[in-house]
């Protein structure tokens, strides 16, 4: 069973900015975030695949910046000049390459504060 586990979420004002951590317990191909605000769907914010191929939410881009450590089995989310919309609850995404199983992390709340 492969686990997810995140890190990183908070508080934070307009224009401030959070590091989003997921561990997974072993190698996965495909993995990102993604969100749900109070009341609204599970949106993806972004992916990132093996190597380094990423993509990102309109409402994101030039914001926010996902990376990876293969070594580490894990991503980041760099969260720059966040606004109170960026509220909600984040959680990791990974997708197995071999059997295309998902998995989800327990999710992180981030609050930003206008």
């Amino acid at each position: 069973q492969v686990q997810l586990v995140e890190s990183g979420g908070g508080l934070v004002q307009s224009g401030g900015s959070l590091r989003l951590s997921c561990k997974a317990s072993e190698n996965i191909y495909r993995m990102g975030w993604y969100r749900q605000a109070p009341g609204k769907q599970r949106e993806l914010v972004a992916t990132i695949t093996r190597p380094t191929m990423s993509d990102y939410a309109d409402s994101v881009k030039g914001r926010f910046t996902i990376s990876r450590d293969n070594d580490a089995n894990t991503i980041y989310l760099q969260m720059n000049n966040l606004k109170s919309e960026d509220t909600a609850v984040y959680y990791c995404h990974g997708r197995l390459w071999t059997t295309g199983a998902e998995y989800w992390g327990q999710g992180t709340q981030v609050t930003v504060s206008s």
